[in-house]
Parts: C-alpha cells; sequence; structure tokens
C-alpha cells in the first residue's frame, strides 16, 4: 500500500505518546525490542503527516506451539483520524508482510476496548483478560497466518 511505508522506532513516539501513553513521559514511548534487527515499524501517512503506526516483532510467546511468530506493538492511529480505516490497513499490511516470511502466528495484547476491531480482523483471544501496569486491561489475541 502506497500509504504505508517503514519509519524508526523513533518516528513512532509522537503518536504512541499521543494515543497509547497519553499524559505520560516520552520516555514511556520506548519498548523493549525497538531496535532489534528483527523489528520492523510502519507508519500511515496522508499526504506527509504520519497518521498511524504500528510495530511488527519477532518473537515467540509461550501459550503458543508455532515456532515462527511474529508479536504486533504499538498500533495506533491520531484520534482525529480514527475509524477511518487506517489501523486495520496496517494491521492487514503486517499479515501480508509475515506470510512472505512464511510466519506461523501473529499475536499481541489488545486492549480491552480494542477486541472487537481486531475480532474483525479475524484475531481470536484466549485466555481470560489480564491488566497491565499503568496501561490497562488487556487480553491476548492471535491469528495463524500460514494456514490462510
Amino acid at each position: 500500500m502506497k500509504n504505508i511505508r517503514k519509519i524508526t522506532a523513533l518516528d513512532t513516539y509522537p503518536v504512541r505518546q499521543a494515543v497509547l501513553r497519553k499524559g505520560k513521559p516520552l520516555s514511556t514511548c520506548l519498548f523493549d525490542g525497538d531496535d532489534l534487527e528483527t523489528t520492523l515499524h510502519f507508519g500511515f501517512f496522508i499526504n506527509t503527516e504520519l497518521t498511524g503506526i504500528i510495530s511488527l516483532y519477532k518473537k515467540n510467546n509461550d501459550a503458543f506451539t508455532p515456532n515462527n511468530q511474529y508479536q504486533i506493538r504499538g498500533m495506533a492511529a491520531l484520534e482525529h483520524h480514527q475509524k477511518k480505516g487506517i489501523g486495520a490497513a496496517l494491521v492487514l499490511f503486517c499479515e501480508d508482510y509475515c506470510k512472505k516470511l512464511l510466519v506461523d502466528l501473529i499475536w499481541f495484547n489488545a486492549r480491552t476496548t480494542a477486541v472487537a476491531f481486531y475480532e474483525k480482523l479475524g484475531y481470536q483471544k484466549t485466555g481470560m483478560p489480564f491488566e497491565i501496569k499503568e496501561v490497562g486491561e488487556h487480553n491476548l489475541m492471535f491469528k495463524n497466518i500460514c494456514t490462510e
């Protein structure tokens, strides 16, 4: 998709802070693994404005058996650009990227307020909701990619 392109971890911080870490210091926008060689960050642009972000980490979760897993983190669209398909476009872009790498499964911790959004994209919840300190309640979600 022409609106989506690779960005740096640092590029994600303003959107992460505005949407995912409101009122918190910019330092809370640095996620473990952001600068690993295997981590990718993508941005959705409208003209030159970065309006949405998503990060993709090569990371296995022991809750799942496949060995080739990626984790989505930090998916967000600026508030005035939400409900316009940006989030879905970013998630689907990552799925296509993972399919090319023959990834078995994508997983992530979704805020409970976003579960319905991800379910519409074919992701499933597993386990019980859990709390992430200073962020809120989340659900572990996943989608098998290799079987599609």
